[in-house]
Order: C-alpha cells, then sequence, then structure tokens
C-alpha cells in the first residue's frame, strides 16, 4: 500500500512539475507551428485548463483513491490483491477532450491565413487548402492584381491573363499614359506612337519648358532654338536674375553687369542691409558707412535690446549701456523678483537684499 500510494504521490508531483515546462516549450514553439498557433495565447490557455483539470481528476477523483485502500483492506484480510483501476488512463483522456476546443480552433484561423496569403499572392499560399468558393475568390483577387500591374505597366503583368474587356482598358491606359509621359518630358516617353495633333502638342510643352528653363538659368540654354521675342525675354530674365543677386549680397553678383540705374538700386539695397545687420547686432555689420541718421537709429535700437536683455536677466546684457533711469527701473525689477523668490522658496533669494518690510512680510515657513 505504501509502495502505491508513494507511486501516486510521485506521479502528481511529476505532472505538476511538468506544467510549467510545457508551458514554456509551448510559449516558445507555439509562433511555429503548434496547433493552436492560431489561438495564440489563447491556446495557451486551453492548454493550461487541460492540464489543470486532468490535475485536479487525478488527485481527487474516488477512481484514484479508492482502489488504494481497497488494496489495502484486501492484503489485510488475506484475500487476493484487485486489479487496481487506471486512474491515469482517466485524467489523460480528460486533458485531451480539453484540448479540443484549441485543436479544432486552430483551423479558422490558420485557414484565414492560408487565404490571405492566396490573396496577395504570398509564396506561403497552399492552393490546396482551399474551398471551392475560396478557390474563385483568389482567382478574382489574382485577376484584379494582374490588371492593375498591366495598366501600371509594372513587368510583373502577364498579357496572356487579361481578357478581351481587360485588355482594351489595359491598353486605353497604357495609351494615356504615354501621351502624359511625352507632354510632361518623363520616359518612357514614345513619340512614334502619338498622333499629329498630339505630337504637336508635346512638341510644344517641350519647346515651354526649355523656354521656361533658360529664362530661369537652369542648364544649358541654346538660343538658336527659339524665336527673336523668346531671346529677348531670356536676356531680361537673366538681366532681372543678376540684380536680384547683387540686391541679396550673393558672392556671384557681379557689378559689372549691372546697369547704371541697376546700380544705384543695388546699392541702395545693401545700405538698407547693412542697417539691418547693425541693427541686430549680426555679422556684416559696417558702422563707417552708416550716416548720422542711421547711426542713431542702430544705436537706440540696440540700448532697447540691451535693456530687454537686463529685465529678463539674459547674460547678454551690458549694464554699462543703461541710463540711470533704466538702471533704476532695473533694480527694482530685480528687488522685487529677489523678494518673490525668499517668499516663495523659489529660485534665488538673497535675503541680505531683503528690507525690513520685505522681511517682515515674509510667512515664517518660507524663512
Amino acid at each position: 500500500m505504501k509502495d502505491s500510494v508513494s507511486s501516486r504521490r510521485l506521479s502528481v508531483l511529476g505532472l505538476a512539475a511538468g506544467i510549467p515546462v510545457l508551458w514554456l516549450a509551448c510559449s516558445i514553439f507555439t509562433p511555429y507551428g503548434f496547433p493552436w498557433a492560431g489561438l495564440g495565447w489563447a491556446g495557451l490557455g486551453w492548454l493550461a485548463l487541460a492540464l489543470s483539470a486532468a490535475l485536479w481528476v487525478g488527485t481527487t477523483s474516488p477512481g484514484h483513491t479508492e482502489p488504494v485502500l481497497r488494496d489495502a483492506e484486501a492484503v489485510t484480510a488475506g484475500a487476493p490483491e484487485r486489479r487496481r483501476l487506471p486512474g491515469p488512463r482517466i485524467w489523460a483522456q480528460v486533458a485531451w477532450l480539453s484540448l479540443w476546443p484549441a485543436l479544432l480552433g486552430a483551423g479558422p484561423a490558420d485557414a484565414a491565413a492560408n487565404l490571405s496569403a492566396c490573396r496577395y499572392g504570398w509564396s506561403s499560399c497552399d492552393h490546396s487548402r482551399l474551398t471551392p468558393g475560396e478557390i474563385a475568390d483568389v482567382a478574382r483577387a489574382e485577376r484584379a492584381r494582374n490588371v492593375w500591374n498591366c495598366r501600371n505597366g509594372l513587368s510583373s503583368c502577364d498579357p496572356a491573363r487579361l481578357s478581351e474587356s481587360d485588355a482594351i482598358a489595359v491598353s486605353v491606359a497604357r495609351y494615356d499614359r504615354n501621351v502624359s509621359n511625352c507632354r510632361a518630358g518623363r520616359n518612357p516617353c514614345d513619340r512614334s506612337g502619338l498622333t499629329a495633333t498630339e505630337e504637336r502638342e508635346a512638341a510644344a510643352a517641350e519647346h515651354q519648358r526649355r523656354l521656361s528653363d533658360c529664362s530661369d538659368g537652369i542648364g544649358a540654354c541654346d538660343p538658336s532654338t527659339f524665336t527673336q521675342p523668346e531671346v529677348a525675354e531670356i536676356a531680361r530674365a537673366r538681366q532681372r536674375r543678376a540684380v536680384a543677386r547683387c540686391k541679396d549680397g550673393l558672392p556671384s553678383c557681379d557689378h559689372s553687369e549691372l546697369t547704371v540705374p541697376e546700380a544705384k538700386e543695388v546699392a541702395q539695397a545693401e545700405r538698407q542691409r547693412n542697417v539691418w545687420h547693425c541693427q541686430n547686432g549680426w555679422d556684416g555689420c559696417d558702422r563707417s558707412r552708416l550716416d548720422e541718421r542711421e547711426a542713431a537709429e542702430v544705436e537706440a535700437a540696440l540700448r532697447a535690446r540691451n535693456t530687454s536683455h537686463c529685465k529678463d536677466g539674459r547674460e547678454s546684457c551690458d549694464h554699462s549701456l543703461l541710463s540711470p533711469s533704466e538702471a533704476q527701473a532695473i533694480a527694482r525689477v530685480e528687488v522685487e523678483r529677489n523678494y518673490r523668490a525668499c517668499a516663495n522658496g523659489r529660485g534665488y533669494c538673497d535675503r541680505s537684499r531683503l528690507t525690513p518690510s520685505q522681511a517682515a512680510s515674509i510667512p515664517p515657513e518660507s524663512r
């Protein structure tokens, strides 16, 4: 009796110890093809439920404990030993029955994944697993994908699989795409496939494109391909670009290309740009080029910016540039700031700078 009870205890302990091992193995191999892969964590849940049910049945059912008691009574009475009931078989069957929902539930999810793979033409598609209705659905998806590939000129297009109506629609789309490419100067463009009207339109669009590029200074420009008015317009556009470069102070500015009125216009723009740089304290400021009025404007702008920086406590503040009234105003602002810092307990606080009334008004908890 002791051996039997000990053996059953070892079986129960072995099963209990195997549950976490099996759970870990399932969590590792589930994504690689276990029957309950379609259910993911739900499949692992069913597995845990099955093993828990098996363990419970194996430890609590009469078929597991009563044979041991009967065997002990028989040995005590001197009667021949009875055959023990197959308790482990009972809970093994319960375990498999509990796993049936996971095994059955994996089918639809796996079939749906295969159907999706076939619809998108993936290599994992297995046509032999499709139902007749799914085969028709996949065929429609393949036809639509092939038509789309052919309409867009992709190499994966298979013209032999196109129906007559699809082939006509693809031919129309291919023709329109060629016309559009020729008009826009894109490749591929087959001029031989254009009608006389379409050829003239494409040539006019190309001519206008080259004229625009020459006017904007883009690429090489061949004036011999343009009419006299167009050449004059290109020259005017080139001159406007030269003036703009000098006005913006670009290194490519060539003052020799400017007319006298244009040179005066550029000189005025350069003067204004120098004043702007000086007012903002930027590099490129040349104070020697400022007249009396401009120098006064620059000085006023510098003082106003410095006063603002001092009020904000910035490191760029230069107290030597402050007037007596500005210095007093800044000092009052700093006294108020110091008092708020001491009263609120936030920020830099110098208690030695507090007035007696300020020190007395600070709450005790902030002192």
